[in-house]
């Protein structure tokens, strides 16, 4: 396949970002430059992030270029849709969740060098919970709450890992999901995980359906390896999970769901309601 020719995009980076440095305006523009595209890199110096992604699209791009969060990245998606500009969620933030997914460990400049010398368009599914979109991966219940000690953990800050911790754990394991995949039984659950394509080791990447596990620890021991997964990322791997693939699924319980969706913490009603869209935003992603 040729690569795509491309002659308009537009660049917003967020040098507030956690993986974004104040020179990275000024070498995305080098980059621009030297592929001979025209455009404009928007900093958060031209205005709030939801106004630039609108003034960006309404530019007409044949690409946005995203150097910012898993949040911002998802804002981006939804500006875009599927029928818009093709979306380049480049790796600007904490987690980096979706660009992991699409650029694998290559670095901002390296991924937008590798998409415009040789990049091809790719239809990416995601699933909606509550009006919330996630393209990657969303954690209800409570080991979304060790997220903020994970962080500490990648950080180096191990002090302040131990105190967030403590404060998940007081918290945590304190009260089952119900929870409901597709037309199945209803079943319980400590908590549920919800795997798009990208990332889902059961499913290819044009799957139309996401991958769903429930993570039920029985007893003290259980709980405490749950969590040490958590800290480490390796939750899916642990023998308190079992798996299934859906398209949509309820959950509910007696208070509000904490929840990540891509990385972002979030706290949810105590109903939610889970539903797989095939089709979300096209984003150029290596050849």
């Amino acid at each position: 396949m040729s690569p795509l020719r491309l002659r308009h995009v537009e660049l917003i980076a967020n040098t507030a970002s956690g993986g974004v440095g104040p020179d990275a305006p000024d070498l995305a523009r080098r980059i621009l430059a030297e592929h001979g595209l025209r455009g404009r890199v928007w900093t958060p110096q031209d205005g709030a992030l939801p106004d630039l992604l609108k003034r960006a699209v309404d530019a007409g791009p044949d690409l946005l270029a995203i150097l910012a969060g898993d949040g911002t990245a998802r804002a981006a998606a939804e500006c875009c849709g599927p029928d818009g500009p093709l979306l380049a969620p480049l790796p600007g933030g904490t987690m980096n969740m979706l660009p992991q997914a699409i650029y694998g460990d290559l670095a901002w400049p390296q991924a937008l060098e590798a998409v415009l010398a040789a990049g091809q368009p790719r239809m990416l599914g995601g699933d909606e919970v509550e009006g919330r979109l996630f393209l990657v991966a969303a954690i209800l219940g409570s080991p979304a709450l060790w997220a903020p000690a994970r962080e500490a953990v990648r950080k180096g800050r191990l002090d302040l890992a131990l105190g967030r911790a403590r404060r998940a754990w007081a918290r945590a394991f304190s009260g089952r999901l119900r929870y409901r995949l597709d037309l199945d039984a209803p079943d319980k659950a400590e908590a549920l995980a919800f795997l798009c394509p990208p990332i889902s080791r059961a499913l290819s990447d044009d799957a139309q359906a996401l991958e769903a596990a429930a993570l039920d620890p029985k007893g003290a021991a259980e709980a405490f390896r749950l969590g040490v997964n958590a800290l480490t990322g390796d939750w899916r791997r642990d023998p308190a999970v079992r798996t299934a693939r859906c398209q949509a699924a309820a959950v509910w319980a007696a208070r509000g769901l904490p929840a990540l969706l891509d990385g972002e913490p979030v706290r949810l009603a105590p109903r939610a309601s889970i539903r797989w869209r095939p089709k979300v935003v096209q984003v150029l992603a290596p050849a």
